[in-house]
């Protein structure tokens, strides 16, 4: 059976490894320990050398066993194709001879679209990319990178049907082309409405549920103007990597470095404002896409398919009757579908098993014997009695810390290095909140079994956590701690074969009547989601978690009473 690695050598540098029809993916920050990992400037080319290495290990090959190589380009040269051997060679020296020797490029875009389609078990479907910026688009285009990218995707084919074109505005030494992008416009408002300490894209998103869209609507949609035939104009420049403009608004200058002067309900106005328009843009492209491909399902990807609010509304508005977004939509992800690209079109392999999860990376490893810190005590070997154990301190309102199986690939935990609690209580989220040191508005979502899904929420939600749905009115009460200010909730829904959440949900389930729990990543803030069981029990005690699963051991805090004897209780 043929090997073939993805690389992504950018920002959220990863590496994925398809052999035998098994995926292996990891991002090089769980290493690094430098969320998105930037150890030195954005733009910097990294190999990930660990992630890579990890790879390599765990399928049991020797670099020279892999068959192909492939990267996304990232180059954003205004040439005809010079560029991507330039690119190839540079990246190339970056890896052992024998995959350096194998290395080819395709298009950024491509890769992130790939990293969906090529899981998503759908024969047809139309693809949509849309983040800050991705290969270069060549001379044809002007000096310009992919932004938004519209394709028809078939098993033996991918065409590109649509891509967001130049505008021509005046400069300093006469008119030029900006390509404009709706990624850097959410961001750059962003930054205009998120103190600086906390990530701006989800803080604003998160923010928006309590603003009205009414106050600053008229003002915001004077910035992008929709057109025939899927077209955005994004005024300059509003639509580039610009963070000094000021924005005025109620006749005062809005800035980055203003912020914190502004009064966060207005914050949240000009908040709602964006994620609107933002919204109306997005479903604005892919009904253009349903009309040119006459597709069923859509599959999303790029850096804005991060945005959950806007995926709940693609699903139910953009004329689709499936919307499939990539597990890994981000950067990162392009490492998968870069792999997925040379096991399928190039090598002819049958593609993947649509997948329910996405624990595609190493083990945390075992606990050792010396690292039960002080102010807890171990209770090990507890086999088949964990999930009950745990099920029970999370009935009685405890914050535990979940580390189970293989690492979760992308940005969001699934139940394999969690923090879990019960969704009842609103005071839970601030207490979680607190302990993570978010904003106090930031809400968390939840896992939910997924036979159970529809029965508290109006749709069914994502195995990967990537979309809105509304909490249904007469169960929100109950799940205080996972419904956000505007009724709806980013639900996982957890699959049969979910093999690190599953079996304590059933017993959370059985305990409580509750098919579900909360769910938030586990990590400190601005740090990544953690890979090992001793940086586990490290973040267990700084964050002051009431309790630590990992592997078959719990880890209880001294003041926490053994569950086991409340569980048998119930019983």
């Amino acid at each position: 059976m043929p090997a073939v690695l993805g690389l992504n050598f950018h920002h959220d540098t990863a590496a994925a490894l398809v052999v035998d029809g098994r995926l292996y993916a990891a991002e090089e920050e769980r290493w690094s320990g430098v969320k998105h990992n930037h150890p030195t400037r954005k733009g910097t080319l990294t190999a990930p050398t660990r992630a890579l290495q990890w790879c390599l290990e765990a399928a049991g090959l020797e670099p020279e066993d892999v068959d192909a190589v492939w990267a996304a380009s990232m180059r954003p040269t205004p040439a005809a194709g010079w560029w991507l051997a330039e690119e190839r060679e540079e990246l190339a020296a970056l890896l052992p001879a024998p995959l350096g020797e194998h290395l080819r490029l395709l298009s950024h875009h491509t890769a992130h679209v790939l990293s969906g389609y090529l899981l998503s078990g759908h024969e047809h479907a139309a693809g949509l990319v849309i983040d800050a910026g991705g290969s270069s688009l060549g001379s044809d285009f002007g000096p310009g990178r992919e932004r938004i990218t519209g394709y028809d995707l078939w098993p033996d084919r991918i065409d590109r049907l649509h891509q967001g074109m130049p505008t021509v505005v005046p400069g300093p030494v006469g008119p030029r082309r900006v390509h404009s992008s709706l990624g850097h416009f959410y961001r750059n408002l962003a930054q205009r409405v998120i103190p600086p300490g906390d990530e701006p894209e989800g803080s604003m998103m998160a923010l928006a549920a309590f603003g009205d869209p009414q106050r600053y609507g008229t003002h915001i949609r004077e910035l992008v103007r929709l057109g025939d035939e899927g077209e955005i104009r994004i005024d300059h420049p509003w639509g580039s990597a610009d963070d000094s403009t000021p924005l005025l608004l109620d006749g005062r200058a809005w800035t980055a470095e203003n912020v914190a002067e502004q009064p966060e309900h207005k914050r949240a106005d000009l908040a709602a404002a964006v994620q609107e328009v933002f919204a109306e843009s997005v479903v604005h492209i892919a009904r253009h896409l349903q009309r040119l491909t006459r597709a069923s399902a859509l599959v999303f990807s790029g850096g804005c398919a991060l945005n959950s609010h806007l995926n709940g509304q693609l699903a139910t508005d953009s004329g689709f009757d499936t919307l499939f977004v990539a597990p890994a939509p981000h950067d990162a992800g392009t490492a998968v579908g870069a792999a997925l690209y040379g096991w399928h079109y190039q090598l002819g392999q049958e593609r993947l098993l649509v997948p329910t999860d996405a624990a595609w990376g190493p083990n945390p490893g075992p606990l050792p014997s010396t690292a039960v810190p002080s102010g807890y005590h171990a209770l090990p070997h507890l086999g088949l009695g964990l999930a009950p154990a745990v099920a029970a301190l999370l009935a009685e309102h405890r914050i535990v810390g979940w580390v189970q199986g293989q690492l979760e690939f992308g940005p969001r935990a699934l139940g394999h290095r969690s923090i879990l609690a019960h969704p009842g209580h609103a005071a839970t989220r601030n207490r979680l909140n607190a302990i993570k040191k978010r904003a106090a508005y930031r809400p968390f979502a939840p896992a939910v079994l997924a036979e159970h899904a529809t029965k508290w929420f109006m749709s069914a939600g994502d195995p990967f956590m990537n979309r809105v749905a509304t909490v249904r009115r007469c169960r929100a009460d109950r799940i205080a701690a996972v419904t956000h200010h505007d009724g709806t909730a980013r639900v996982q829904s957890v699959a049969a074969d979910h093999q690190g959440l599953r079996n304590l949900l059933e017993q959370f389930h059985d305990l409580t009547g509750l098919p579900l729990l909360l769910n938030t990543s586990f990590n400190r803030k601005g740090a990544p989601i953690l890979r090992t069981a001793e940086q586990a029990v490290a973040a267990a005690v700084e964050l002051s978690l009431d309790a630590l699963a990992l592997g078959d051991t719990l880890l209880l805090a001294d003041h926490v009473p053994d569950p086991r004897a409340a569980f048998l209780r119930t019983r």
